[in-house]
């Protein structure tokens, strides 16, 4: 892949930047600036060469027009504070607002196009319509560099099909990225360890099936773990279950000792009456879940145990918190986890955070982001990568 280096000289040229700025917002507070502050690196770097750079991304889900709830405007004020520097925001993706906005850039400026879901075509399955919103993305830039990691595995305009119509480069994000979870897929430091949480075995399947070839231990906790309790034969009360992939996960426990693959379950539970955070919590064994409890974490034995099995490896995927750490009571999990990472880290290991909620834990429960080894801005994405799929905005980028 090109890196923005291999563009040549950017002064007067205008690049367009495809971020990742889909960040959490109360009205209209971003809540956690994570990504926005990751993109810092690319864009500092084209402002630095006289780049006049034009910013496009997503914010949301719009039904593919225009939603105030979804504007980028608090993402352009905030950049605006990051850089130092004012960020023009154009009222419209590709119309008279943007085009007027881009022309009035001069060496050194930078602009940030309206949410480019606001289009339809952006994430439209019919190439000739994405291939036409990037046609007119592509009329406002002289090149294009893909810095928005966590739409990388998505085939869409301002991903895919723009890197087609003109020259482009992997932005100083997506490039950490790639070479971080590259060390985690292409000949791991071991012991390998993968700790997986979040709510759903279901959207793990494919990485489960693909590391159990690769890691030397996999620690299950959040949601999905009842669904493997419940695969070992035991109640799970009113905790979050897939009944349909007990089968498969059962499946996953005899391939997982056929070859050697540990699998670390929890040993205690914290359970509640409700899923609230009020909610006064009990803790009991794993295979002794009474009927009306609903499983929000995992408990204190089994923090120590998830360390043990944490803090001896080389090579630490996380992907999903161990319980409900939004919720005070049943943030112990998810705690112990984020310090064991650290602890191995300490130690030698390389550690990886794999986006989403697990870098939204990271940060909202006060951890050292330095300590980490990498902290990614795409928790689709890295799974994705993990399962060994090809990601279409990054594939399109190797010449």
């Amino acid at each position: 892949m090109k890196t923005i280096e291999d563009l040549g000289d950017l002064r007067g040229k205008r690049v367009l930047v495809r971020s990742d700025f889909n960040v959490p917002l109360d009205g209209t507070t971003i809540t956690d600036d994570g990504r926005v502050r990751a993109a810092l690196p690319t864009l500092t770097a084209l402002l630095d060469a006289g780049a006049r750079v034009v910013v496009t991304a997503h914010l949301g889900r719009p039904k593919g027009a225009p939603e105030d709830k979804y504007s980028l405007a608090p993402v352009a004020a905030r950049l605006g504070e990051l850089l130092g520097k004012p960020v023009a925001l154009a009222k419209d993706t590709i119309g008279e607002s943007a085009q007027a906005t881009v022309a009035a850039l001069q060496d050194g400026e930078i602009a940030l196009l309206e949410n480019i879901r606001f289009d339809p075509r952006e994430t439209s399955k019919d190439d000739a319509e994405r291939g036409a919103l990037a046609d007119d993305l592509a009329a406002l830039a002289d090149a294009f560099v893909s810095d928005g990691f966590g739409v990388v595995h998505r085939k869409q305009a301002s991903v895919y099909d723009v890197a087609l119509k003109l020259p482009h480069a992997v932005g100083k994000l997506v490039l950490t990225e790639v070479e971080s979870l590259k060390k985690a897929t292409e000949s791991p430091a071991r012991p390998y360890v993968v700790v997986l949480g979040g709510s759903k075995v279901s959207d793990k399947l494919g990485v489960i099936s693909n590391l159990l070839t690769k890691a030397d231990r996999l620690v299950i906790g959040g949601g999905m773990l009842f669904t493997f309790l419940a695969a070992k034969g035991y109640s799970v009360g009113s905790s979050l279950l897939e009944a349909d992939q007990i089968d498969t996960v059962k499946g996953y426990l005899a391939q997982a000792e056929s070859q050697g693959v540990e699998i670390v379950l929890p040993v205690d539970i914290r359970v509640a009456d409700e899923f609230k955070a009020d909610s006064p919590a009990s803790v009991v064994a794993a295979d002794a879940i009474p009927d009306g409890k609903i499983g929000l974490d995992i408990g204190p034995e089994s923090e120590a145990l998830f360390a043990s099995k944490i803090t001896d490896a080389k090579t630490v995927v996380w992907n999903g918190p161990a319980g409900v750490f939004e919720f005070e009571a049943f943030a112990g999990g998810t705690k112990a986890v984020a310090q064991a990472l650290i602890d191995a880290g300490a130690q030698g290991g390389f550690t990886i955070v794999g986006g989403g909620d697990s870098a939204a834990a990271v940060r909202t429960l006060g951890f050292d982001e330095a300590k980490f080894g990498h902290i990614s801005t795409g928790g689709g994405a890295s799974l994705e990568f993990l399962e060994g799929k090809t990601l279409p905005g990054i594939a399109v980028l190797e010449d």
